[in-house]
């Protein structure tokens, strides 16, 4: 994958917490076109890995997805940070960057689904690639409503430009303001069963989306998600034991880092993408042991097997794992 040269043109805080960039080409080439829900892979110096951020797209006048002109990115300063949002929060109108992408893992799928109104779910920074799907929409004479929840008005980034562009399509819910308040239950009780819903935010909302869409009967292949957060450890984590068979090096994984970590730690090289059980690259076979799937990726069939698992982030019921490494 070629690195792209970016540069800095303008930078809006849209919230305390949010900034707007707007990235041009560095180096006068055309910026490669991109399909709603892609992301760009940002190089943060001092930083093995470089972080993920959503192209947002506010404009559906102009094509910003076949011929953009600029690219813009939405970030949350995170606390605590490690490391990408604190970069990028301190950055100046000016400065370049180094990017890959850029990549979709996210794809609207519905785009041609005939006239079936398409379902979008944003929490809070949520919002950067369901912005752009909605743009797509909207540009496209496709129906689509847009749910877009946050904890305040004021936490809430683009809503003058989304409303603008979506008017009664879009819908806005902050638990601050009782009158849009809107409980995720209801929403999906009340949609219909064959439509597409799309979802993006923190894990909580991706996982309670879900659960109500398996409870009611939902085409798995009708709910889409991504996941804004990486592997992290849970209450009750405890160390485990993994012999990676192929070598026969036996590894101690303590309770507050991921196999995929300790593996990186040891010399291995691993094959990882997301690092939050999305993506399916990192995925191994099990040949002994219960592994505690934590994964969005497998089947709820193949999680009862057991007999594959997502290194990023997936852990063990038992205290040792045998893997096919």
């Amino acid at each position: 994958m070629t690195t792209l040269a970016l540069s800095i043109t303008d930078i809006q805080a849209e919230t305390p917490l949010i900034k707007t960039f707007l990235l041009a080409s560095g180096n006068g080439r055309p910026l490669p076109a991109f399909t709603p829900g892609a992301h760009l892979k940002i190089s943060i110096p001092d930083q093995k890995d470089p972080r993920c951020y959503s192209l947002v797209s506010l404009d559906a006048d102009v094509d910003e997805f076949g011929k953009p002109e600029h690219y813009r990115l939405g970030v949350r300063l995170e606390d605590p940070s490690t490391g990408g949002s604190l970069y990028m929060h301190g950055l100046q109108v000016g400065d370049a960057l180094q990017a890959e992408g850029p990549f979709n893992d996210f794809p609207l799928h519905a785009q041609s689904s005939g006239d079936a109104e398409t379902v979008l779910i944003a929490g809070g920074i949520g919002i950067t690639p369901i912005a752009a799907m909605a743009t797509a929409l909207k540009r496209a004479g496709k129906p689509y409503r847009l749910h877009y929840y946050g904890r305040s008005i004021a936490q809430m980034a683009f809503l003058s430009p989304l409303a603008a562009l979506h008017g009664s399509a879009l819908q806005v819910h902050a638990d601050d303001d009782p009158a849009t308040s809107r409980p995720l239950a209801e929403l999906l009780d009340q949609a219909d069963r064959g439509q597409h819903i799309y979802v993006c935010g923190p894990k909580g909302m991706i996982d309670a989306v879900r659960a109500k869409t398996l409870e009611l009967g939902w085409p798995e292949s009708h709910v889409h998600f991504e996941l804004f957060v990486n592997a992290g450890p849970q209450f009750g984590d405890r160390a485990l034991e993994v012999e990676l068979r192929q070598s026969g090096r036996i590894l101690q994984i303590p309770a507050d880092k991921t196999i995929l970590e300790v593996l990186e730690e040891a010399g291995c090289d691993p094959l990882y993408d997301c690092r939050r059980g999305e993506c399916g690259v990192c995925q191994v076979d099990v040949l002994e042991g219960t592994p505690d799937h934590r994964d969005y990726y497998l089947s709820d069939a193949e999680r009862k097997e057991g007999k594959v698992m997502q290194i990023c982030i997936s852990r063990s019921h038992s205290d040792r794992l045998v893997l096919d490494l």
